[in-house]
């Protein structure tokens, strides 16, 4: 998870941290999360220095760090809401960048806030949408305003 762990933070914060450990952990093709908040600042996320690679078979996250993977989302989001107004296509509900060597999907969590995966090449395209469907079912009604800044002080907190 992240790289002061969950002390000191609310049960909710606790919990958003738990949901996201098993996304990454139980769904197979999984490589990297975040959370991001509709300003584009990193919420929550993977470990930023798991760097996993040939020993465990699944690939490395994306270059650098979660921040990375969270501007990337933000980026995603921002044209594909756009893309949306111009087409008159309305809400945006998932967008998915298959490329050859893996893929990216941010779907919406609540008011803005984003959910961002970073998954292998031979992921399960459907699976990996249905769980972080499941993600966003149970953690969107808690991402109050009041949990968004304790995350976003606990990521600073692990920049330093």
């Amino acid at each position: 998870m992240t790289a002061t762990g969950t002390f000191g933070l609310s049960s909710e914060a606790r919990n958003l941290h738990w949901l996201l450990g098993n996304l990454v952990e139980e769904v197979p093709g999984v490589v990297s999360v975040a959370v991001v908040s509709s300003d584009g600042l990193l919420l929550l996320s993977s470990d930023p220095e798991r760097r996993v690679g040939p020993a465990d078979g699944r690939p490395d996250g994306p270059r650098g760090s979660s921040a990375d993977l969270a501007t990337i989302v933000s980026g995603i989001a921002s044209l594909t809401i756009g893309a949306a107004r111009l087409m008159d296509g309305g809400e945006v509900k998932q967008t998915m960048v298959a490329m050859e060597q893996g893929s990216v999907f941010v779907t919406s969590i609540s008011d803005g806030s984003l959910l961002g995966v970073h998954a292998a090449p031979d992921c399960d395209m459907s699976v990996i949408a249905y769980h972080m469907a499941l993600f966003v079912g149970r953690a969107g009604h808690v991402l109050t305003p009041e949990l968004r800044s304790e995350l976003r002080k606990s990521m600073e907190g692990n920049d330093r």
